[in-house]
């Protein structure tokens, strides 16, 4: 069964191999994932978020691995930034996670030692072998161990305590009932911010929000920021790879402009930032290398260019000199630093803003394909100035742009809009509307 699945369609998507537990990902596929993975890795650290079903995917995981005869080194419950950067004294790493996705789903994604997620290279390579299973499990004399990996949290405050040294801000932090719900905290207080909590605490039903942090879903740290003085509002995913934030004026700041922050605080030289990030950063840097959404895409980007930093609109953030996974908790450890020097209200007001729009179209899962034809074709027909075929369509105008593309994860289409006025966003918005009608109809 397994086999016929892999046969039309890929596992991977843009951040690894995940699905609804029971349909798309199952202990079996766990188990052929990591027999994959093991047939040329012999020491592999694992670790989980706090979803219901991360120790089942971890057991098969486990069972496979030792199998081939790997040892597994158990981290336990941790963020996935945590678990990557962990990934240096080992072959590879595997997440158990499914990130900002609902709680129903979970999967895996794979870590290199220099804590950067398996390229397309890596990614198809495993994805072969699962299909071809060109390797034979051990004799019962040969199989792996499993050891229990302790420290690994604590490292991970450490280094962000000596990267950033100490901060003074008051920071409302939400964590979304997720994997983060112990090193973000312990890394604010370590470097000295007072700190009022929410969601802090593991549960992988998410009772208290989504595991994606959109603005939607934020209210009550707004409410939080406002009512303690708070100089920052920090909210992270279901794993601790994104971060997103709420000034202490109560704002929401987009996944943009946090870029745009990142960036002009850093100085940096030029920014990567894939297809569906604001012209914003084209007008504050200057220097702008897009890639495919995904934060395997971002890290390629910086490793090629050798550029600094990277980030998504999603609330990813990569700054190779720590490490190439996005790490949520440094982003926000970050960002409470520079909180506790300015008000973040006066520095997200000075940078450029154009209004932008983002929107999301379920669909049929097994109508990927046409649908994605039907996408191709839509595109053909627009009177743009440039199409850009990276991922999905970009389409651009003198005045702004658009992008539609396919999820890499969902069976979604994404839609992202902004333009220079509200006007020419409106009118975009149409078209591109129009445009998500026809392949959906």
């Amino acid at each position: 069964m397994l086999l016929e699945r892999l046969d039309i369609m890929s596992l991977f998507g843009s951040s690894g191999i995940r699905g609804v537990i029971g349909q798309d990902f199952t202990p079996d596929l766990a188990v052929s994932i990591s027999e994959a993975v093991a047939s040329n890795n012999h020491e592999i650290v694992i670790g989980r978020d706090t979803r219901t079903t991360g120790p089942m995917v971890s057991q098969a995981l486990i069972a496979g691995a030792t199998s081939m005869g790997a040892n597994v080194h158990d981290a336990g419950m941790v963020s996935t930034p945590t678990l990557a950067r962990e990934a240096t004294g080992f072959d590879c790493g595997i997440m158990v996670t499914a990130s900002h996705n609902p709680s129903q789903y979970n999967g895996v994604k794979l870590w290199n030692p220099d804590g950067s997620a398996f390229d397309t290279p890596q990614m198809t390579e495993v994805e072969n072998r699962i299909i071809s299973r060109a390797y034979e499990p051990k004799s019962w004399r040969h199989v792996g161990t499993t050891f229990i990996l302790e420290g690994a949290l604590e490292r991970h405050v450490e280094a962000i305590a000596k990267a950033l040294g100490t901060a003074s801000a008051q920071v409302v932090l939400d964590c979304g009932c997720g994997a983060t719900f112990e090193v973000s905290p312990r890394a604010l207080r370590t470097l000295g911010c007072r700190l009022t909590t929410l969601n802090c605490q593991a549960d992988g039903f998410f009772p208290g929000r989504t595991p994606e942090p959109t603005e939607d879903q934020l209210q009550d740290l707004k409410e939080l920021v406002l009512k303690k003085g708070a100089d920052v509002g920090i909210a992270h995913d279901g794993d601790g790879d994104r971060m997103v934030a709420v000034d202490d004026r109560g704002r929401f700041i987009d996944g943009d402009r946090l870029i745009a922050l990142f960036a002009s605080s850093l100085k940096v030289k030029g920014v990567v930032a894939p297809m569906d990030a604001s012209m914003v950063l084209d007008d504050l840097v200057g220097k702008v290398v897009r890639c495919k959404v995904g934060d395997v895409y971002v890290a390629e980007a910086l490793k090629q260019h050798s550029l600094d930093f990277g980030g998504e609109p999603s609330g990813t953030y990569i700054f190779p000199k720590e490490t190439y996974c996005p790490d949520g908790v440094y982003a926000g450890a970050l960002l409470a630093k520079m909180a506790s020097e300015q008000k973040l209200s006066e520095v997200v007001d000075a940078l450029p803003s154009y209004p932008a729009r983002r929107t999301s179209h379920q669909f049929e899962a097994r109508a990927r394909r046409e649908v994605e034809e039907r996408l191709a074709s839509a595109a053909a027909q627009l009177d743009c100035d440039r199409m850009l075929t990276l991922d999905g369509f970009r389409a651009e105008y003198p005045d702004g742009w658009f992008l539609v593309r396919l999820s890499g994860t969902e069976p979604k289409l994404r839609v992202t809009v902004e333009a220079r006025d509200r006007a020419e966003l409106e009118r975009l918005s149409k078209i591109a509307s129009e445009m998500v009608g026809r392949c959906l109809r």
